[in-house]
C-alpha cells in the first residue's frame, strides 16, 4: 500500500503534468526534510476531543450511500507532491475512495445491500463522536464548526448563522480544491497557460473555453448584479451567501500562506517561493465565479450549435442526390424523432420542441466550400508555434462548435411500487470525467435555511449541487436541448462591419494576450499568442461565408449566454429544507436552473423528473438546425440583446413527469417530440443499455438497492456495440457458411463473447486482462472499417466524411473523448451504431420503424452486404494489439486492459492508479429515504 501522510500535518497540493526532470535531479530527502517544520495546520485543526457535529433531521434511515474518487483531499503542500512523485505515496483522504469505486467493477455480481458500502461511503448526516477526525472553527469563527470523519475526510459544516455557515463551506472549499478553484477561474478568463504554463493541453482548454464564453471583467459583474436584481430576496440572499464564501476561501490563503502550507504548485509553477515564502495567492472575488461557473455550464449544461456543420452536410447530400432526395437521406440521419429512441418520459406524452417546420423560414445556408473557421489564435511565437500547438488549437475549435457535447452522467430510479421496502430507490450521479484532483468535491452544510449534503463543483460550493437533503435526493444528467442558435449576419462596409435592424453596425472586438515561461511543474519552453473574438448582437462570430451572393458571418447565441450566475437560485432552493418538500416543489427550484439538465428527484413516497434549461420560443418557420439570417423576422420571440433575454417555453412544455413506474437517462432522448442538438438519438443508444436492465427489474418486482446497483455497475461494463449491434451483425454474415478460416475463426471469438454477456470484464479482479480480449480486440478493430466500408460506397466520400463530422462513428472506451480526454470512463455516447443497426436490419428484411432513405450494406442485398463485413472483419482480425492499441504516455503499445483503464487526470502534483474501466457516474448515490417529514 503506499504510505500516506496525516492530513494534520501536511496539508496537500497539484500541478500541472510534468516535473519528474526536476525531481531526479534533487535531492528528495533533503528537500521534504526542509519543508516540513512550517507546514503543520494542528493549531487550526485539532483531531477527536470537540463533539460531534450533531446530525440535522435525516430521515433516510442509513439507506444514502455515496461515492466520489479518488479522494475528498484536493490540496498537497510542497513536501507531499515531492513525496508522491518520488515514492507514491498519497496525502490522508488523497485516494480513499478510489479502491471502493474501482472494485465495483469486478464485485458487483454478488451485491447484496449489507454489502453497498464496501464499494460506498455512508451519507447520512452528521459525524459520529467516535469517528471525529478533527475539528475546526475556522478563522476562529464561533458561528460556524467544520468536523470531518475518520473514514473520508468529508467537511461537515454545522453554522448557527447563516454567514457564518457560509463562511465555512468557503474554508472547506480552499482546503479541499484551491488549486483546482484557482486553476478553473483562470480557465474561464481565457488565462490559464500565463498562469499554470504553455503545455499543448493547457492551450487548448483556454482556448475551448473561452471561444465559448469571451467575457470581459465587466461582462462578469454585469451578470451577477442581473442575477441579483431579478430574483428579490433570493437574488439578495445568493449575493451574501456568495460574499461569505468567498471570504471563507480568502481566510484560508491568508491561512495557508502564513503557516506555508499552501498547496505546493504554487511553488512549483513560480507563484511562491518556498524558501522566503514571497509571492502572491490572489484573492478570490465575486467575479471568479461567474468565471467558474462559464466553464462548468460549457462542458455540461449548454445543449446546442453545430448548425454550420449541419448546413455542410445538407449540402453534400443535396449534391450527391439532388435537393429533395438528398433533403429525405439527411433527415433520416439526423434521426430529429426517431419512433425507436429509448426516451426517459416513456409514458407516450409529447412535448413539442425543436421539431422541422412544415415550410422552414429565413434559412441561410451557404455557398457550397464558402465556408471558413473563424480564427481565435493570432500572432504565435515561439512553443505557441509548434505542431503540437496549432493541432491542439484545431481539436478545441471542432469541441467548441460542434453539437455533440460531452454531457455524460446517468440516472436509474424507480417507483416505490416495485420496490421491496415500497419506498422508491435512485442509483444516480454525474459523470463529470476523472481528475486529480476532482472536479467535485463533497460536503454537508447544514446551517439556517441550509440542510444538504451531497457534491459541488470545486469554487461553486456555496450550495450542494447534486446530493440529498433531509428526506429526499436529487441529481442531474446532461440533457442537451437545443438552447444555441446560428445566425447569419450581413456584412457592410467591411468584414468588421455587419447590418443589424437595418444599421450597419461595428463588430466589438475582445482580446487578450497570453504568454508563458517554463517553471518546475510545465518545461513547456516560452511562448505566447493573442486570441480575439468578434462579438456581435447576435453573439460571437464562428464562421465567415457567402449566402445567396452575399458576404456574411456566421455567430452564434445561446440563451445562457451572459447569464451564467441565473442558476443560483435554482441550488440555492434545493438546499433549502423550507422549499423543497415535494416532488412539485422541486420540479418548482429546477425551474430556475437555465443550463439544460435533466433532473431527478426521490423521497421515500415519491419520484420525478424535469428537463431544466432556458429554452427560446423561435420565430415561425425558424428551423433550429440551421443557421437563419440575423433579421428581426426570424429572431427570438421577444429578445432583447442588451440583456439576451426572450420568451422561453414555460415550464409545462417541458419534458416533466411525476411517479412513473422507473425512469432512466444516459443523455438519451427525453421525450416524444422533443428535438435534442446532438445527433444519433437513433435504435440504438447507450440509454438502452439501463433501459433494457431496468425494465426488467421493475417486472419482476422486489426492486432493492443493491439489484438497482447491479443493473447500473453491469452496464457500466457493457459494450453497447457488441451487446445491440453485434448480433445482427453476426446475422449477416453465418447467413451462409463461413469457409474462409481466418473469417471464421473471428466469428466464433465474437460469438462467443456475445454469449457470455459482451462485457469489458477483467478475468478476475486485478487481473488486468480482459475475458474474451481477442473477440474485444477484433470489434475495436472492426468497428470503425465496417462502418467506412458499409456506408460510404454509398454516400460517397465527401457526404460520409460531413455526416462523420456530425456524429463521430466510434466511441470505445481507449478513444479520446475531447476536454475531459482519454482513460475518461465514459464511452459509447456518440457512435454510429443506430445507423448500422436500421441498416442491417433492412438488409435482413426485418421490420424497421424511422428506418435509413436509402439501403447502404451492399447496396440493400443480403449476399453482396455480408461480402463487405467478410472482407472487413478478415481486415480487422489481422490486426495486431499494438496496431489497435498504439499507448500513449500512461500505456505501452498493446495492452488492451491499460488503453481501457480510466485514469484520474493529473491537474495537479498528485498522481493516482489507474482502476479498470467503468462506463459509470463519477460521483454516484445510492439512495432509499425511509421516512418523510
Amino acid at each position: 500500500m503506499p504510505r500516506r501522510t496525516p492530513r494534520t500535518i501536511l496539508d496537500r497540493q497539484r500541478t500541472p503534468r510534468r516535473f519528474t526532470k526536476f525531481l531526479k535531479g534533487a535531492s528528495i530527502c533533503a528537500l521534504v526534510a526542509g519543508l516540513l517544520s512550517p507546514l503543520s495546520q494542528t493549531a487550526a485543526a485539532q483531531p477527536a476531543s470537540a463533539p460531534a457535529a450533531a446530525a440535522a433531521n435525516d430521515y433516510c434511515g442509513g439507506r444514502c450511500s455515496d461515492i466520489l474518487p479518488a479522494g475528498q483531499n484536493g490540496n498537497a503542500t510542497l513536501a507531499e507532491i515531492l513525496l508522491n512523485q518520488a515514492f507514491g505515496s498519497q496525502p490522508a483522504h488523497a485516494d480513499d475512495q478510489l479502491a471502493p469505486y474501482g472494485n465495483l467493477a469486478s464485485g458487483y455480481s454478488g451485491l447484496t445491500d449489507a454489502k453497498i458500502n464496501d464499494f460506498f461511503r455512508d451519507a447520512s448526516f452528521g459525524v459520529p463522536a467516535d469517528q471525529v477526525e478533527s475539528t475546526l472553527k475556522p478563522a476562529g469563527r464561533t458561528d460556524v464548526t467544520i468536523v470531518r470523519d475518520k473514514k473520508t475526510g468529508v467537511p461537515h459544516i454545522t453554522g448557527t448563522t447563516r454567514y457564518g455557515t457560509e463562511f465555512g463551506a468557503g474554508y472547506a472549499a480552499a482546503q479541499d480544491r484551491l488549486w483546482l478553484m484557482d486553476v478553473f477561474r483562470h480557465v474561464g478568463r481565457g488565462k490559464l497557460t500565463p498562469f499554470a504554463g504553455g503545455a499543448p493541453s493547457n492551450q487548448g482548454l483556454e482556448q475551448e473555453f473561452w471561444r465559448h464564453a469571451p467575457y470581459t471583467e465587466a461582462d462578469l459583474q454585469a451578470q451577477i448584479d442581473n442575477a441579483v436584481a431579478t430574483n428579490g430576496a433570493r437574488g439578495r440572499q445568493a449575493l451574501d451567501d456568495v460574499r461569505a464564501y468567498i471570504a471563507g476561501i480568502n481566510a484560508y490563503i491568508d491561512a495557508s500562506d502564513n503557516g506555508r502550507y499552501f498547496p505546493g504548485e504554487y511553488v512549483l509553477t513560480g507563484h511562491k517561493d518556498s524558501v522566503t515564502n514571497a509571492g502572491t495567492i490572489e484573492h478570490f472575488k465575486e467575479t471568479d465565479l461567474v468565471a467558474l461557473a462559464s466553464v462548468i455550464g460549457a462542458l455540461f449544461g449548454s445543449g446546442g450549435g453545430g448548425e454550420v456543420n449541419n448546413a455542410i452536410s445538407l449540402l453534400a447530400a443535396q449534391s450527391k442526390y439532388g435537393v429533395e432526395e438528398g433533403t429525405r437521406v439527411w433527415e433520416s440521419f439526423r434521426e430529429r424523432n426517431d419512433p425507436e429512441a429509448v426516451l426517459t418520459v416513456h409514458n407516450g406524452e409529447s412535448f413539442p420542441y425543436a421539431t422541422k417546420p412544415a415550410d422552414p423560414q429565413g434559412e441561410a445556408l451557404p455557398a457550397a466550400g464558402s465556408v471558413a473557421e473563424e480564427p481565435l489564435v493570432y500572432d504565435r511565437t515561439g512553443s505557441a508555434a509548434t505542431t503540437a500547438a496549432t493541432g491542439t488549437s484545431a481539436a478545441a475549435t471542432a469541441s467548441a462548435l460542434s453539437s455533440a457535447k460531452r454531457g455524460m452522467s446517468n440516472a436509474l430510479v424507480v417507483s416505490g411500487k416495485s420496490t421491496a421496502s415500497g419506498n422508491p430507490i435512485a442509483v444516480f450521479g454525474p459523470q463529470t470525467g476523472y481528475f486529480a484532483p476532482q472536479l467535485l468535491m463533497l460536503q454537508e452544510i447544514q446551517g439556517p435555511g441550509l440542510s444538504a449534503r451531497g457534491a459541488s463543483f470545486a469554487g461553486l460550493s456555496m450550495y450542494v449541487e447534486l446530493g440529498r437533503g433531509q428526506d429526499y435526493a436529487w441529481s442531474a444528467t446532461t440533457s442537451g436541448q437545443d438552447i444555441i442558435d446560428t445566425y447569419a449576419v450581413e456584412l457592410c462596409q467591411d468584414d468588421t462591419h455587419y447590418l443589424y435592424r437595418g444599421t450597419c453596425t461595428a463588430m466589438e472586438k475582445i482580446e487578450q494576450t497570453n504568454a508563458w515561461k517554463p517553471t518546475t511543474a510545465d518545461g513547456t519552453a516560452a511562448g505566447s499568442y493573442r486570441m480575439q473574438v468578434w462579438r456581435t448582437k447576435y453573439g460571437p462570430v464562428t464562421h465567415r461565408a457567402t449566402v445567396d451572393g452575399k458576404r456574411v458571418a456566421y455567430t452564434t447565441l445561446r440563451s445562457s449566454y451572459m447569464h451564467e450566475a441565473d442558476s443560483i437560485i435554482g441550488f440555492q432552493m434545493l438546499n433549502d429544507p423550507d422549499y423543497v418538500k415535494s416532488p412539485q416543489t422541486f420540479q418548482s427550484a429546477v425551474q430556475h436552473i437555465n443550463y439544460t439538465f435533466n433532473w431527478f428527484y426521490a423521497d421515500s413516497q415519491h419520484t420525478a423528473y424535469y428537463n431544466s434549461g432556458d429554452n427560446p420560443v423561435r420565430a415561425n418557420g425558424v428551423d433550429a438546425e440551421f443557421p437563419v439570417w440575423a433579421q428581426s423576422a426570424y429572431e427570438w420571440k421577444n429578445w432583447t440583446p442588451t440583456t439576451n433575454t426572450a420568451d422561453y417555453t414555460p415550464a409545462s412544455a417541458h419534458p416533466n413527469s411525476i411517479d412513473q413506474d422507473y425512469y432512466i437517462s444516459w443523455n438519451n432522448k427525453q421525450a416524444k417530440d422533443y428535438t435534442t442538438a446532438p445527433w444519433g438519438n437513433g435504435s440504438v443508444h447507450r440509454g438502452n443499455l439501463l433501459e433494457d436492465r431496468v425494465k426488467k427489474l421493475v417486472t419482476a418486482g422486489g426492486v432493492t438497492r443493491a439489484s438497482l446497483t447491479r443493473a447500473m455497475a453491469d452496464a457500466a461494463l457493457a459494450d453497447l456495440r457488441a451487446e445491440d449491434v453485434l448480433p445482427k451483425l453476426l446475422k449477416v454474415v453465418n447467413s451462409s457458411p463461413v469457409t474462409d478460416s481466418a473469417a471464421a475463426a473471428a466469428v466464433t471469438k465474437l460469438s462467443d463473447w456475445v454469449t457470455a454477456g459482451a462485457k469489458r470484464k477483467e478475468t478476475s479482479a486485478g487481473s488486468k486482462a480482459y475475458a474474451n480480449a481477442e473477440a474485444i480486440r477484433i470489434l475495436d478493430a472492426w468497428w470503425p472499417l465496417l462502418v467506412k466500408a458499409e456506408f460510404e460506397p454509398g454516400l460517397g466520400s465527401d457526404l460520409y466524411t460531413a455526416m462523420t463530422n456530425n456524429l463521430p462513428v466510434d466511441e470505445a472506451p481507449s478513444a479520446g473523448h475531447g476536454p475531459t480526454g482519454s482513460h475518461a470512463g465514459s464511452s459509447f455516447q456518440y457512435g454510429w451504431w443506430s445507423y448500422v443497426h436500421k441498416d442491417i436490419r433492412a438488409v435482413l428484411g426485418e421490420t424497421v420503424e424511422g428506418g435509413l432513405a436509402k439501403p447502404y450494406c451492399g447496396g440493400g442485398s443480403l449476399g453482396a452486404c455480408r461480402t463487405i463485413l467478410i472482407n472487413s472483419l478478415k481486415e480487422a482480425a489481422a490486426k495486431t494489439a499494438a496496431q489497435v492499441y498504439p499507448g500513449d504516455d500512461l500505456c505501452s503499445a498493446g495492452d488492451q486492459w491499460c488503453a481501457d483503464s480510466v485514469n484520474q487526470r493529473t491537474l495537479g502534483g498528485i498522481k493516482h492508479n489507474k482502476i479498470s474501466w467503468q462506463n459509470r457516474p463519477t460521483y454516484q448515490q445510492v439512495v432509499e429515504f425511509a421516512s418523510h417529514r
